[in-house]
């Protein structure tokens, strides 16, 4: 089987690139505007330097210049001939879609950023792609459009389509967090007896399953027995640690458990975390696992988490502690590997923007590892 080296675009701090590294793709150029997250990409990597380097020229810069376009064309064909596949990765930002944001959709500044993605992959053809956003640009009525445009630019080009909406609960993740997968494909890496015979019930059989990548091939949890497992209510703040786990949920998918797992206390990121204000009594007065409010959300020990979104005046308390979870704890409800830690000087706004805008490991690790699996069917 042809190996893939892989190039990442919109890599922040390299969370989904962690995902894909795990399951054995080599990363082999990283694309990152914003300087503290590629600082950190960088600090994770021990500064191993990728086959094609690191850029932090914008997406929009690359498409514009003949030169940085033709380079990166020329990285891609160096790869094939030398025997190896391509794959683009890639998450935008995602506010414009989310429905959290204002729904500006592909005009807002943010949201303009996933047609240029798009507008690269069609441009640099790699043998196959990936991108990772928030459900809403699926689910919602008003951005299904842009969504179904999306996915006629990229046939028109050879490309087989699957898409799908994920959460990351059933990866084994401690986290509320849906997402829409949108993976791509040429049809001429079809297998060599279909492309041989094109009009026989072998190529339609190659072809149908080549659509049915499954994304939920390393999945750990259904969401129907996450929804139906009795998980505990709230219940007020004590400040006490020592609570054993209740009867008949599910403990791996819990805060607490990924905070005993990944030792937050003794992380390198455990010290992290924005101080309490003087005399603000919510840190004491919210109940722990009260996540419905806007702004101040208490996490349940015995429970997963709400979608990591550190930014937006979300702020996620401690379940025992009254204070906000640190950036170690935040890494933890990622599921990232307790090997996993940001630099000591990133300040904590970019600690925390970096963790919230990243792609929980379990996920990235295993979908990563499906497409391998599939990369390796297509071919046999």
């Amino acid at each position: 089987m042809k190996e893939s080296k892989v190039f990442s675009f919109f890599s922040g701090s390299g969370f989904l690139d962690f995902g894909f590294e795990k399951a054995g793709f080599e990363i082999v150029f990283v694309n990152e505007i914003f300087k503290p997250f590629l600082d950190a990409y960088k600090y994770t990597r021990n500064n191993k330097i990728p086959e094609f380097g690191y850029s932090d020229t914008c997406i929009e810069s690359i498409l514009e210049s003949e030169d940085v376009i033709e380079t990166l064309k020329s990285n891609l064909r160096k790869c094939k001939r030398n025997g190896f596949h391509t794959g683009f990765i890639g998450g935008p930002p995602c506010p414009d879609f989310s429905n959290a944001g204002k729904h500006k959709g592909f005009k807002g500044e943010n949201g303009r950023l996933t047609n240029v993605y798009f507008d690269l992959i069609t441009e640099c053809e790699p043998d196959w792609f990936l991108f990772e956003n928030v459900e809403g640009l699926f689910k919602t009525k008003k951005h299904r459009e842009f969504f179904d445009k999306l996915m006629e630019k990229t046939k028109s080009k050879g490309y087989i389509i699957n898409y799908d909406v994920v959460n990351a609960l059933e990866f084994g993740v401690p986290q509320d967090r849906e997402r829409v997968l949108f993976f791509g494909i040429k049809r001429t890496l079809a297998r060599k007896d279909a492309i041989e015979n094109p009009d026989t019930e072998t190529l339609y059989k190659s072809y149908h399953e080549i659509k049915s990548l499954n994304t939920r091939a390393y999945a750990k949890f259904s969401l129907n027995e996450i929804r139906k497992t009795s998980w505990p209510s709230t219940r007020d703040f004590t400040g006490y640690a020592g609570l054993s786990s209740p009867e008949g949920i599910i403990e791996k998918l819990t805060v607490e458990h990924w905070f005993q797992n990944n030792q937050v206390e003794s992380h390198p990121n455990s010290k992290h975390h924005f101080k309490p204000t003087v005399g603000n009594n919510r840190f004491f007065e919210i109940k722990e696992g009260c996540v419905s409010g806007k702004s101040y959300k208490r996490l349940h020990r015995w429970r997963y988490s709400p979608t990591a979104a550190y930014g937006n005046n979300e702020v996620h308390l401690h379940p025992y502690r009254a204070r906000r979870i640190s950036a170690a704890e935040s890494l933890a409800i990622q599921s990232m590997p307790r090997s996993f830690a940001l630099p000591e000087a990133m300040s904590l706004t970019n600690m925390f923007k970096t963790i919230g805008n990243g792609v929980p490991f379990l996920m990235a690790n295993s979908v990563a590892k499906s497409i391998k699996n599939y990369l390796r069917f297509i071919q046999e």
